[in-house]
């Protein structure tokens, strides 16, 4: 039976039965990385994570088995406040698909690492930069209690990789600037501004990017919030 005190290698021997060729196959329509998959989805995962419940220091151990599942349950389980920018800057580094981003980004939004955003943003690799913007994206919805002056701060880092034509980039960048103009009223203007700034760029990326946050920021459900 998983709980509190199963250890790493014991999760991983009760993901390893839970394996599903079928499965991974799906995984891989979405972009999932299925290389060291054993096809458990994110729910399932997710229950075993609340049994199994938090432990920092077995999630460092289960990290390192690089396989898919264990790495999504390190996330799941970690420690926000024993996470520490160094660790993430390790973790990062292993970082190869944008579910592991997304999912890390949660963490370490949560654990408030706002430091390694800089650091990552200017990192050239895919998934890292990603990681930057899914944590800026992710700050503006969860972080409610911090000022609107700390996300509208992020506007210039996403004008300055609004051009990056990646496609897990420009995603994340987009997804940024969106949230943060969908965060309040007074976030909601300067993020339009740059949205359209950016949607007159001659630069294609940066010109979709812009388009596509305006219509996300002008929908009339996003209006109606403040009217």
């Amino acid at each position: 039976m998983i709980g509190p005190s199963a250890s790493a290698a014991e999760l991983i021997a009760h993901l390893r039965t839970l394996r599903s060729k079928e499965k991974i196959t799906g995984m891989s329509r979405f972009g999932i990385v299925t290389g060291s998959a054993l096809g458990i989805s994110n729910p399932d995962l997710q229950k075993i994570a609340r049994l199994a419940r938090k432990n920092h220091a077995r999630a460092q151990e289960l990290w390192q088995s690089e396989i898919r599942e264990a790495r999504m349950l390190a996330l799941y389980t970690a420690e926000p406040e024993k996470l520490t920018p160094a660790e993430a800057c390790r973790w990062v580094k292993d970082f190869n698909s944008w579910e592991i981003v997304d999912c890390a980004a949660d963490l370490f939004v949560e654990a408030r690492l706002d430091d390694v955003i800089l650091q990552f943003a200017a990192d050239d690799r895919e998934f890292v930069r990603r990681t930057a913007f899914a944590m800026i994206a992710g700050a503006a919805v969860h972080r409610k209690q911090d000022p609107d002056e700390t996300l509208l701060a992020w506007l210039p880092l996403i004008e300055a990789h609004s051009g990056d034509p990646r496609n897990f980039v420009r995603k994340a960048v987009n997804w940024a600037l969106r949230n943060i103009g969908k965060r309040s009223r007074d976030c909601h203007a300067p993020a339009l501004a740059l949205a359209e700034r950016l949607a007159a760029s001659p630069d294609k990326i940066a010109r979709w990017i812009g388009k596509d946050a305006v219509r996300a920021l002008t929908n009339e459900k996003v209006m109606g919030r403040w009217t």
